[in-house]
């Protein structure tokens, strides 16, 4: 995704000049080649990210569009207070990116696991959540969070589904995608987690369940309507996300239900359970696995909805 993100924004830099890219000293074998091609659009704030936040609000107030960039919870955890005091309340046009989401560093331990990321930045007015599941997503994504005035989060993941796009198909922010169609129970998910959730769904396929599995890649403003149409033709619905349960993407979909009076016969989330860090260390895929977030375990819950509303 980090390398996708890279290719979009310098696509659109090329094409617009207020567009800048300040990162917090770190991707330079990845940024090198932006810098070297927009060395006005391009800043190095150095290990401060809150002086990156608040450079980025000074300049999109006079008319920049900027990015900042940082891996996992450094450039959200850290600025929340600039995020929130200098760019969200201003309107400024501050795309927060974050390189890392969910166990995408899980080797590094819990300071860089960013799995409550979603739920704060969500709690913020004004701001914008954008979680790609896959490459063609992140593409679009970079290039429609550009042209977006306001402050935004763009998590990206270590993970990705690769590119899950149909011949025609059109990208808008703020509207779900439909990824596999299937009945009765549909998979809801955001984030690279999305392989794991179609490699589920394959499996499930050949026991003759076929789910419907839909990426929202945009987790604010969430897709209201879209929700309540999935939620009008299958009879459970199952959340997916590499992100505690407190707030994140189960929450937005079960507010936006229950809001509507539109409960299923069966709801579930997938996520990090229970009030606590994740104190083990590992690969994002071994992370997964111990909180039950990989296919397996994705299988798991689908089938058992499955059953209930047999």
């Amino acid at each position: 995704m980090r390398d996708v993100f890279i290719r979009s924004l310098e696509e659109s830099a090329a094409a617009d000049d207020r567009i800048m890219l300040i990162t917090g000293d770190l991707g330079f074998a990845v940024l090198d080649a932006f810098q070297r091609r927009f060395p006005s659009q391009f800043l190095n704030a150095g290990v401060a990210e809150q002086n990156m936040t608040g450079l980025a609000a000074g300049l999109a107030l006079e008319g920049r569009t900027v990015f900042t960039y940082s891996i996992a919870n450094f450039p959200i955890l850290r600025c929340l207070e600039q995020i929130r005091n200098d760019a969200a309340y201003h309107g400024a046009s501050v795309k927060v990116v974050a390189i890392g989401g969910g166990f995408s560093y899980g080797a590094l331990g819990m300071s860089h696991h960013a799995t409550e990321d979603i739920a704060i930045l969500r709690a913020l007015p004004e701001v914008m959540v954008v979680v790609p599941g896959d490459d063609w997503e992140t593409y679009h994504a970079t290039k429609a969070i550009a042209a977006t005035p306001g402050t935004c989060f763009l998590r990206l993941d270590k993970s990705t589904a690769g590119d899950t796009s149909r011949p025609g198909e059109t990208f808008e922010l703020g509207k779900l995608r439909t990824v596999r169609e299937g009945r009765r129970v549909a998979l809801l998910t955001c984030g690279g987690i999305l392989g794991e959730v179609l490699a589920a769904a394959t499996g499930l396929a050949a026991e003759g369940i076929d789910v419907t599995v839909a990426s929202i890649h945009t987790v604010k403003p969430i897709d209201a309507p879209g929700l309540l149409a999935i939620a009008e033709t299958h009879e459970a619905i199952v959340t997916v996300e590499e992100h505690g349960l407190a707030g994140g993407l189960g929450s937005a979909v079960g507010e936006v239900l229950l809001d509507a009076g539109r409960a299923p016969r069966h709801f579930h989330r997938l996520g990090i359970a229970g009030d606590r860090f994740m104190s083990e260390v590992g690969s994002q895929e071994y992370l997964r696995r111990r909180c039950g977030l990989d296919a397996a375990a994705i299988a798991v819950a689908a089938r058992h909805a499955w059953w209930q509303v047999e």
